[in-house]
């Protein structure tokens, strides 16, 4: 994770900029509400103050350690319900800051700058470059400052409202600034975030440089603010049409009564025509234009099509990934409801190097994107009122998660429910009573795919890369153990997820061994746990075999599987299926799931021993066998649940609150 430098205090009316060719040696005292220019703040300087206890001075650092090191030790995930929404700033805000901005800076070449709110990020913190729109204020990323500069250094071009720089020259501003940066760290990716005139600047740069590292994130690309333009070029003054206007229109008359205010009609006019060439200059260029990008757009834009300019572009960019937005407007970046931060890392977009590490880059869910997470998914704890169980040292079986080791590495092996129904529940309270993230090793599928057709949207499993999900690989698997991290590994994989009529808590593993030498590389705990409770909420009736049955479901089920990255294909046996299918279920009224984590099996003082195939396949029966015992004792144990039914859970609950632990059986 990013780390949090020292407080910058600045007087609220200083703001040092970069103006010019590359923007890192020319600075001017202008703007308020932004703070020193890239230069310094990549050195900030540090303020140390002392206090003494004891008779003794100690260093202002030493008690923010031992604060840092505190609210480590607390669990801020405990209770989701408690966590305070983030309060953004408002759309009246941004409109002062803007009108503010026209007024201090009307005059002088285009400049970066860097806002106060993003603080200071760690050294290693790849540049992020915000390209305005036609506005060329640079505050479009007005309320994600805060977040987004913990993890980036940030950049943000501002255009004064007389500038009539041309199109073709500010691109070779942003060029130089990324050429100059590019030098400078040359194994750092630059980040390009950039909407309406910003987006074409950014593909054009794109373009003319396709040996540097640049990653670029597009919000509602193309036209964008056109419409508007054209009603205001016309003399429609924005208060004229309010009463015919959407809340997209409405928000667009807001920004522009600020923006005619401080522009000459001929100004908007020329704005206006620029916009047009870079668009066509934009489009020239797609073809050359071979960087990741993510493009960022809205199900509810009534100003533009964005989904259908996105559309276009996603099949024009090689490596291109879309997001859309659906109860979103135009003004993406300055809804409350948009998380730009959040994108990112859900789109497994951010990286520190020129290529992507699923363990090192990863960014656990700040507070209130795991309450966002959980109130998603809370619809499924309440109706199945999980029941988790775990082992002590001394064998002693107990409710709860105390039998969790907390100390990594530590692998957890166990069954795949159908369709892994048992994954929410499962990494959601894990979280919140023993404050351990579980990294699953996931399918390709939630990562990339062989070729498009007709599998879920990638954006669908954002959530599970954004609670730590890594595609399964030998080299992923090596990195979370070697960083002690605590790994959910299902041996039985596609198969067991998607099995057939008559096969719930079957297990589907591979005949030979594939993670024991492994984890007793590094001395990791293994932990053995079964899950039951899938036939309690649903039942298959319409599975693999029956619609193999049927020609153009078989033909449909090829289609998905050539879709996704082929594993296992060495394998022999059921194992060795990885077809892909919807199985067609009927809800059941919902039971209870129930998880039994067994005893902790040791690695570490048998490296040497494991190193032994045969040992090692040995171990590997072992665990396998623990995980069907832990099925089996569930399987058991829940016949005497009083409250294994809805029903009577829901009256528990009302007589006792519906907050309460719902009791289960005996242990």
């Amino acid at each position: 994770m990013a780390a949090t430098g020292p407080s910058l205090f600045v007087a609220s009316t200083l703001v040092t900029s970069m103006a010019g060719n590359s923007g890192r040696n020319r600075c001017l005292s202008s703007f308020r509400a932004m703070a020193v220019s890239a230069d310094q703040k990549s050195s900030p300087a540090t303020v140390s103050t002392r206090s003494t206890e004891n008779g003794r001075w100690l260093e202002e650092k030493n008690r923010k350690g031992r604060k840092e090191e505190e609210e480590l030790t607390s669990n801020i995930y405990s209770n989701p319900q408690e966590i305070t929404d983030e309060k953004g700033k408002t759309l009246r805000e941004y409109f002062q800051e803007c009108k503010d901005l026209m007024i201090q800076s009307k005059a002088g070449p285009p400049r970066w700058f860097t806002p106060l709110e993003c603080g200071s990020h760690a050294p290693d913190s790849p540049l992020l470059l915000f390209l305005p729109g036609i506005d060329g204020m640079g505050l479009g990323l007005f309320k994600h400052h805060h977040k987004l500069g913990k993890i980036f250094e940030i950049w943000c071009l501002h255009i004064p409202v007389s500038d009539k720089t041309s199109f073709t020259d500010l691109v070779k501003l942003v060029e130089r600034t990324v050429r100059s940066e590019y030098k400078r760290s040359p194994d750092r990716p630059i980040y390009i975030v950039g909407e309406s005139l910003g987006a074409c600047i950014a593909l054009d740069v794109a373009a003319r440089n396709p040996d540097v590292d640049l990653v670029l994130i597009l919000a509602n690309p193309g036209d964008p603010l056109r419409m508007a333009f054209e009603n205001v070029a016309k003399g429609l003054m924005p208060h004229q049409i309010v009463g015919e206007l959407t809340q997209d229109l409405v928000a667009m008359s807001s920004y522009l009564s600020v923006l005619a205010d401080m522009l000459p009609r001929e100004t908007l006019l020329w704005k206006l025509q620029m916009l047009k060439s870079a668009s066509s200059s934009a489009n020239s260029h797609l073809h050359a234009v071979k960087n990741q990008a993510l493009l960022l757009c809205s199900g509810k834009d009534q100003l533009f099509p964005s989904e259908e300019e996105a559309q276009r572009l996603y099949h024009m960019l090689p490596k291109c990934e879309k997001r859309v937005f659906e109860e979103s407007g135009h003004f993406l970046f300055l809804e409350d409801g948009f998380d730009l931060v959040t994108a990112i890392k859900g789109a497994s977009f951010y990286r520190h190097g020129k290529y992507l590490d699923y363990v090192s880059d990863y960014i656990p869910p700040t507070p209130y994107e795991f309450k966002k997470i959980y109130e998603s998914n809370g619809w499924v704890l309440a109706v199945t009122s999980p029941v988790m169980l775990s082992t002590l040292e001394d064998g002693k079986v107990v409710r709860g998660l105390a039998g969790i080791p907390s100390e990594g590495p530590v692998l957890y092996v166990g069954y795949h429910m159908l369709l892994g129904f048992e994954l929410a529940p499962l990494v959601l309270q894990f979280l919140m009573e023993r404050n351990i993230l579980l990294r699953g090793i996931a399918h390709p599928m939630m990562f990339t795919r062989a070729k498009e057709g007709r599998m879920l949207d990638l954006g669908s499993f954002d959530t599970y890369r954004l609670m730590g999900a890594v595609p399964v690989s030998g080299s992923n698997f090596y990195k979370l153990l070697s960083s002690k991290s605590h790994a959910l590994l299902y041996p039985g994989g596609v198969r067991e997820a998607l099995h057939r009529k008559g096969e719930e808590y079957k297990l589907f593993w591979p005949e030979q061994s594939e993670f024991v030498r492994m984890a007793s590389r590094f001395g990791a705990k293994i932990v053995p746990f079964g899950v039951v409770g899938e036939d309690d909420v649903g039942e298959l009736v319409f599975d693999y075999n029956d619609q193999m049955q049927i020609p153009s479901l078989r033909t449909f089920i090829k289609e998905l599987t050539e879709e996704v990255v082929h594993l296992r294909i060495d394998a022999s046996g059921e194992v060795s299926n990885q077809d892909v299918y919807l199985p067609g279920v009927v809800p059941k009224l919902p039971g209870r799931f129930y998880y039994y984590f067994g005893k902790p099996i040791e690695t570490k003082e048998r490296k040497e021993e494991l190193r032994n195939r045969e040992r090692a396949h040995e171990v590997y029966l072992h665990v396998k066998t623990e995980v069907e015992k832990c099925i089996a004792y569930l399987k058991e144990k829940r016949e005497e649940d009083p409250y294994r039914n809805l029903m009577t859970r829901l009256v528990y609950q009302a007589m006792h609150g519906f907050k309460a632990p719902v009791p289960t059986f005996e242990l």
